[in-house]
């Protein structure tokens, strides 16, 4: 049988790499490409329709026109989170609910 705290141990290593993990993925690219702008895809699909046809005119304007880059990162962030806790809550759910199902099958036999 495991030790079951060798087995918690490895499980924070795990989470800790993952982070690390994350952390230099987010970080790498903008310390080894200098001055770069990253900028969305909206703002480079409106400049190639430009170029394609200059005279296109959207087909709706936005409902709400945020004041700044800024908001509309955190905006989007939000999202972005909201889905992620969204996604790990039913993940989270589904795999409860089979450990569950198996600890009533051992039980069973």
């Amino acid at each position: 049988m495991t030790n079951p705290k060798s087995k918690i141990q490895k499980h924070r290593w795990n989470n800790w790499l993952l982070l690390l993990a994350v952390v230099a993925l987010s970080v790498i690219p903008l310390m080894l490409i200098k001055d770069a702008e990253f900028g969305g895809a909206d703002g480079q699909a409106e400049e190639a329709i430009k170029e394609i046809q200059p005279q296109y005119q959207p087909w709706f304007n936005s409902l709400i026109e945020l004041p700044s880059g800024e908001v509309e990162s955190l905006l989007f962030a939000v999202q972005a989170a909201a889905g992620a806790g969204v996604i790990g809550y039913v993940i989270g759910l589904y795999r409860g609910r089979s450990e569950q199902q198996n600890r009533r099958n051992e039980n069973s036999d």
